[in-house]
C-alpha cells in the first residue's frame, strides 16, 4: 500500500521536474464515479470517467491528481461546454497545504542536486556584493590620494630647498667672481680649498637635482598608473555584473579625485628642466635633459647595434678559438714525454682563474638578464645609477672579449715555437692588459662601472671600518666562490719568483717536478690566502652586529664563516704531515672530515632558508618554498635546492679520490672541474638571493633613493636622537655616537608657501660623495 501511494507521489514529481506534458481535462461522461487509469502519472495526459464529482475527487484524491489539477488551473483548460465549464472548475487547494507541497518538492530537489534560488535574493547578494566592492574602492582612493598628497608636498618642499641651495652656490660663485661652470670643470685641478668646496657643492647639486626629478617621474608614473588600475579593474566589473555603476562611479569619484586632477607634478617637473638647463647646464637643454632623463624603469634598453655586434663577434671568435685550444691542448698531452704530461698543472693553474673570471662575467651577464625579466629590481638593491648601468649585453661584450684574449694567450703558449714569444711572457701580458683595463683612470671603457667596482673592492677589504651595505656583502659572498682565482693569483706571483726557468722558452712546461713549494701549504701563505673571503664575510658580520645589536642573523651568520677556518687549517696540516710523512696525519684527516660536514650542513641550511628565504612555514601552494615567488615555475626552486645540496657536498668526492690515490695528479683534476661548477653554483645562488632581497624591500621599504643637500640643525639633529633611542626606531645605535649620512630619518619640514603648519616627512639622506658611486 505504501509502495503504490509512493508510487502514485513519486511520478508526478518526475513529470513536473522535466516539464513533459501538461493535464489535459476533458469534458466527463456520465458515470457515478471517477477513478485515474493506470496510466496516470506514466506521461499520458490523466482522463476521468464522471461529472460533476469528478473534479471535487481529484481535489481531494491522490497527490498526483492534486498536483495536476493545480497544473490545470494553471494553463488554460479545455471543456467541450465552454463557459459553464470553467464556472466548475475545483477551488483552490488550502494555503497550508500549498507550502508543505512546496516544502516536499524542494527537499526531494536538494537530494536530487538540483539548487534553486529566487531572484530577489540574488538581486540582494549581488546588491551587497556591489556596496562592498565599491567600499573597497573607495578606501584604496583615499590612500591613494593621501600618498599622492604627502609625496607631492614632499616634492614642493624639496624643489624649494634645492632652488635655495643653487641660489646660494650662484650668489658665492658671483661674488667671488669666480668663472662659470664650463670653465671651472677645465681648471678644478687648480682651484684653492675654498673653490674647491663651492665646486664640489655644484656636484651635489647636479647629483641631487637629478635624484629629485626622478622622484618627480616615478610620482607622475604613480598617478598615471592608479588612475589606469581604476579605469580598468572598473570596466571588469561593469563587462561581469553588465551594468553600468562602475563607469558612473569613475566619473563621480575618480576623474574628480585629487591625484589625478592635480597637475602640479607635471608643473613641477617643467620648472626643474628649466632650472637645470639655465642654471647648471649654461642653457644646453639636449645636455640638461641627458642627465635628468632615465630609461623606462623595470625595461631593459635596447642595447645599440654596435653592442649587439660585437657580443656575436667575441663569442663566435671565442668558440673556434676554444675549440683550436682544446685540440692543441689533447695532441700535447698525447704526443709528449711523461715529463712534461706531468707538469702541464703549472700552465692549468696560472690560465684557470683568467678562465673563471670570464665564466663568472658571463654568468652574470645571464643573471643580469634574468633579474629584469623577473621584474628583480637589482638597479635600486645594488643602488646603482638608473641613468648608466651596465646590462647583461654590456657583460656578454665583456666576457666575450676577455675571453677572445684568453684564448689568444694560450694559443701563443702552446704555439711558443712558432710566435718567437716565450711562453712565461703570455700570462703576464694576458693579466696585467685586464688589471689595465680596471684600473683604466680615462673616461672609456665603462668607467664608472668600473670605479665603482674598485670603490666597492675598497669597502670589502676594509670591512671592518665601513657601514656594511647589501652591495658589499654581495661581492664578498662572491669572492667566497672565486677563492680559486685567488689561490691561483698567488700560484702565479710565486711560480714567476721562485720557480720559473726564466733562461727557458718553455718555462710554463718544466721537465723537473719543482713545483710542490709554490703549490703546497707549507709556508703558510696559500693558506691565509684561502681564507681571505671568508674573513671579509666574517667582520662584515661583526660590523653588522655592532650597528644593528642583532645577534641573529649577524653572529650566527658569522659562526657559519667561521668553520672555513677550521676547514682550511686542517687540510692545512693535513697536507703537511702527509708531505712530511707524519703518523699523525690521520688523525687531521678525520678533523677536516667533520668539520667539512659541519660547514657544508651550515652553509646549505643558511642558503635555504636564510638567503633564499625557502622552507616557508606559509609557503601555502609552493610546498618547501615561500608564500611569493617571482620566478614563473615552481621546478625552478626545487632544481636549484638539488644542486645546492649536490655542490655544496662536492667536496666528499675530492676527498675521496685524492686519499685514495686512484690516478695521479687526482687533487688537480677535481679541482679543475669543481671550481667552475662552484661558480655556477653561485650563479642559480645570485637568482634567489636577489628574489628575496626585492621581495623584503617590497614588504619591508628597506632601499630608498632619495638626496638631500641642506645641513642639519641643532633642533633636527637631537629629534634624530631621541627617535633613534625609541623602541620602534633606528637601533643601530648605542649611547652618544658619532652623526651618519645614511641612515632613515623623520624631518621637520621647512615652511611653504602653501602651508600654514610644519608636517613631519620621511626622508633618506644619502652619501653623495660620489657621483659614480651610484
Amino acid at each position: 500500500m505504501h509502495t503504490a501511494e509512493a508510487g502514485r507521489r513519486q511520478r508526478p514529481l518526475k513529470q513536473k521536474r522535466l516539464g513533459s506534458n501538461k493535464a489535459e481535462l476533458k469534458p466527463p461522461p456520465p458515470g457515478p464515479s471517477a477513478r485515474p487509469h493506470a496510466g496516470e502519472g506514466s506521461g499520458r495526459p490523466a482522463k476521468f470517467t464522471s461529472g460533476p464529482g469528478a473534479p471535487e475527487r481529484s481535489r481531494r484524491g491522490p497527490r498526483g491528481g492534486q498536483l495536476r489539477g493545480e497544473r490545470a488551473r494553471e494553463e488554460p483548460a479545455l471543456w467541450a461546454n465552454g463557459e459553464e465549464a470553467r464556472t466548475e472548475a475545483p477551488p483552490p487547494a488550502p494555503v497550508c497545504r500549498q507550502e508543505s507541497d512546496a516544502a516536499q518538492l524542494s527537499s526531494v530537489l536538494r537530494s536530487l542536486g538540483v539548487c534553486f534560488t529566487d531572484e530577489d535574493t540574488v538581486k540582494r547578494y549581488y546588491a551587497k556584493f556591489e556596496e562592498k566592492f565599491f567600499q573597497t574602492c573607495e578606501k584604496e582612493l583615499a590612500k591613494i590620494n593621501t600618498f599622492y598628497s604627502e609625496k607631492l608636498a614632499e616634492a614642493q618642499r624639496r624643489f624649494a630647498t634645492l632652488q635655495n641651495e643653487l641660489q646660494s652656490s650662484l650668489d658665492a660663485q658671483r661674488e667671488s667672481n669666480a668663472p662659470g661652470l664650463r670653465r671651472r670643470r677645465k681648471t678644478v685641478f687648480h682651484l684653492s680649498h675654498e673653490e674647491r668646496v663651492k665646486y664640489r657643492n655644484i656636484k651635489d647639486l647636479q647629483l641631487a637635482f637629478s635624484e629629485f626629478y626622478l622622484s618627480l617621474i616615478l610620482l607622475q608614473n604613480y598617478q598615471n598608473l592608479n588612475f589606469t588600475g581604476f579605469r580598468k579593474i572598473l570596466k571588469k566589473h561593469d563587462k561581469i555584473l553588465e551594468t553600468p555603476r562602475g563607469a558612473d562611479w569613475r566619473v563621480a569619484h575618480v576623474e574628480v579625485a585629487p591625484f589625478y586632477t592635480c597637475k602640479k607634478i607635471t608643473q613641477l617637473i617643467s620648472e626643474t628642466e628649466a632650472l637645470v638647463t639655465t642654471e647648471l647646464e649654461g642653457g644646453d637643454r639636449q645636455k640638461a635633459m641627458k642627465r635628468l632623463r632615465v630609461p623606462p624603469l623595470g625595461a631593459a634598453q635596447p642595447a645599440p647595434a654596435w653592442t649587439t655586434f660585437r657580443v656575436g663577434l667575441f663569442c663566435g671568435v671565442f668558440m673556434v678559438l676554444a675549440v683550436s685550444f682544446v685540440l692543441r691542448g689533447a695532441v700535447l698531452t698525447q704526443t709528449g714525454d711523461a715529463d712534461s704530461r706531468g707538469n702541464v698543472w703549472p700552465l692549468v693553474r696560472i690560465y684557470r682563474g683568467g678562465f673563471l673570471l670570464i665564466e663568472f662575467l658571463f654568468l652574470l651577464g645571464i643573471n643580469t638578464y634574468g633579474w629584469r625579466q623577473a621584474g628583480v629590481n637589482h638597479v635600486l638593491i645594488f643602488e646603482l645609477n638608473p641613468r648608466s648601468n651596465l646590462s647583461h649585453q654590456h657583460l656578454f661584450e665583456i666576457a666575450g672579449f676577455l675571453g677572445v684574449l684568453w684564448c689568444i694567450s694560450i694559443l701563443s703558449c702552446l704555439y711558443s715555437d712558432y710566435t718567437y714569444l716565450p711562453m712565461q711572457v703570455n700570462p703576464l701580458i694576458l693579466y696585467g692588459f685586464m688589471l689595465l683595463f680596471l684600473i683604466n683612470p680615462f673616461k672609456t671603457g665603462y668607467y664608472k662601472s668600473r670605479f665603482w667596482l674598485l670603490k666597492l673592492l675598497f669597502r670589502v677589504f676594509t670591512a671592518p671600518f665601513h657601514r656594511v651595505e647589501f652591495a658589499d656583502f654581495w661581492l664578498a659572498d662572491q669572492l667566497n666562490s672565486l677563492v680559486i682565482v685567488l689561490m691561483d693569483l698567488e700560484y702565479l706571483v710565486c711560480f714567476y719568483s721562485f720557480e720559473l726557468n726564466w733562461n727557458s722558452k718553455n718555462g710554463l712546461l718544466p721537465h723537473s717536478k719543482g713545483d710542490m713549494v709554490c703549490h703546497s701549504y707549507s709556508y703558510g701563505v696559500r693558506a691565509i690566502i684561502q681564507c681571505l673571503p671568508a674573513w671579509f664575510r666574517f667582520v662584515q658580520c661583526l660590523r653588522r652586529y655592532r650597528d644593528t645589536k642583532r645577534a641573529f642573523p649577524h653572529l650566527v651568520n658569522a659562526g657559519k664563516y667561521s668553520t672555513t677556518f677550521f676547514v682550511v687549517t686542517f687540510a692545512a696540516l693535513y697536507s703537511t704531515h702527509i708531505a712530511q710523512g707524519h703518523s699523525d696525519a690521520e688523525v687531521f684527516l678525520y678533523l677536516l672530515i667533520v668539520f667539512s660536514a659541519i660547514s657544508s650542513c651550515y652553509t646549505l641550511i643558511w642558503d635555504l632558508k636564510m638567503d633564499w628565504g625557502l622552507f616557508d612555514r606559509g609557503a601555502g601552494e609552493n610546498t618547501f618554498l615561500r608564500e611569493e615567488i617571482v620566478y614563473p615555475q615552481k621546478a625552478y626552486y626545487y632544481c636549484a635546492i638539488v644542486e645546492d645540496v649536490i655542490l655544496r657536498f662536492a667536496w666528499t668526492l675530492q676527498i675521496s679520490l685524492t686519499t685514495m690515490g686512484v690516478f695521479p695528479s687526482a687533487a688537480d683534476i677535481l679541482a679543475t672541474i669543481l671550481a667552475p661548477l662552484e661558480v655556477f653554483r653561485r650563479f642559480v645562488w645570485n637568482f634567489f638571493r636577489l628574489e628575496n632581497e626585492h621581495l623584503n624591500n617590497c614588504g619591508e621599504f628597506r632601499a630608498v633613493r632619495d638626496i638631500s643637500v641642506a645641513p642639519l640643525n641643532a633642533d633636527d639633529q637631537t629629534l634624530l636622537e631621541q627617535m633613534m633611542d625609541q623602541e620602534d626606531g633606528v637601533r643601530n645605535r648605542q649611547g652618544k655616537k658619532s652623526w651618519k649620512r645614511s641612515y632613515s630619518l623623520s624631518l621637520r619640514r621647512p615652511l611653504l608657501s602653501a602651508q600654514s603648519k610644519t608636517r613631519d616627512t620621511k626622508v633618506l639622506i644619502e652619501d653623495t660623495d660620489d657621483e659614480a658611486f651610484t
